[in-house]
């Protein structure tokens, strides 16, 4: 019986956010894995690289797993009712629900956040307080049946975590060497502490205009879950 997993994918995506987890996903026993759209026309990501869709919204059948990518095209979706109204009715029925990235925020504004702790991009994390999450500083954060992963490249420890959950320690482990994932990077500046203030401080001037827009789209969806 096949395992049906589906990864949300939009335009202006973080393909990393995606293919990652993706690549985990796809040597689980029996897994379906699923790219979803609203349509089946390709997907354009940051960067230029087209991602064709496998079904849709309408098409999609009932997963054990959704997960959510990021990436500065999610901030159109947190107010996206189509795609709000897809990830509830899937997360009504998923053995677990997860993101990756600033996937969390769209979790969030479909209100499966509240209560819970939750994790995702280093420069977003306060906005998770928006939707009555409590964030928390760690690669991989699970609460009950959610899981989620910090930005981007956490997107393969995540999936490692899961398939630890699902299918045991040792078969992920073999996930892991399979895909010789062996982070060994030549600098320490895959966190802010790391890089130091005058690093982080030029790549949060670089996304500020996005961050602002963000900020903006994320209280209006806070705001539209709470009337």
């Amino acid at each position: 019986m096949a395992y049906h997993i589906g990864l949300l994918i939009f335009p202006d995506i973080t393909q990393l956010d995606m293919t990652g987890p993706y690549e985990v996903f796809i040597k689980f026993p029996d897994a379906k894995v699923h790219l979803i759209w609203k349509s089946r026309d390709p997907v354009t990501a940051s960067g230029g690289m087209q991602i064709l869709p496998t079904t849709t919204f309408a098409d999609c059948p009932p997963l054990d797993i959704i997960c959510i990518p990021g990436g500065a095209g999610m901030n159109p979706l947190l107010g996206d009712s189509d795609t709000l109204d897809f990830v509830r009715r899937r997360a009504n029925t998923a053995k677990y629900v997860t993101s990756v990235c600033t996937g969390s925020l769209v979790l969030g504004a479909a209100g499966l956040l509240k209560g819970k702790r939750a994790t995702t991009h280093w420069m977003s994390h306060e906005m998770l307080t928006h939707f009555g999450a409590n964030p928390v500083h760690d690669r991989v954060v699970r609460d009950g049946n959610i899981f989620t992963g910090g930005g981007v490249t956490a997107g393969i420890d995540f999936a490692l975590t899961l398939a630890a959950e699902i299918l045991g320690p040792n078969a992920a482990k073999k996930i892991q060497l399979a895909i010789e994932y062996n982070p060994d990077p030549p600098f320490n500046a895959g966190s802010p502490e790391g890089a130091g203030q005058e690093i982080a401080g030029a790549v949060r001037a670089a996304s500020a205009r996005r961050q602002a827009d963000r900020l903006a789209d994320v209280k209006a969806a806070a705001a539209k879950l709470g009337s």
